[in-house]
């Protein structure tokens, strides 16, 4: 089974929970237009001006999505 990371959107200010709500929306619709193997969208809560929207991709697919989404940053995942 292939590694995956979570590349992470970060939003701040009072706007931050709803534009992280939406661009996890954008997120899903690409990983289903691009086909994405067991792509995982959603966004959390951290503070409340401060919120992150993410996408889980596979190792092997997550060049082409960083290079076409520009994350702020990403991680390992792990399944919990």
């Amino acid at each position: 089974m292939e590694k995956k990371l979570k590349l992470i959107w970060d939003f701040y200010g009072p706007d931050a929970i709803p534009t992280a709500k939406h661009h996890a929306i954008h997120l899903k619709q690409y990983a289903e237009k691009e086909n994405l193997q067991n792509s995982i969208s959603e966004f959390v809560e951290v503070e409340p001006e401060y919120a992150v929207a993410y996408l889980v991709v596979v190792e092997s697919e997550m060049l082409k999505v960083r290079d076409a989404l520009i994350p702020h940053r990403g991680e390992w995942h792990v399944d919990k």
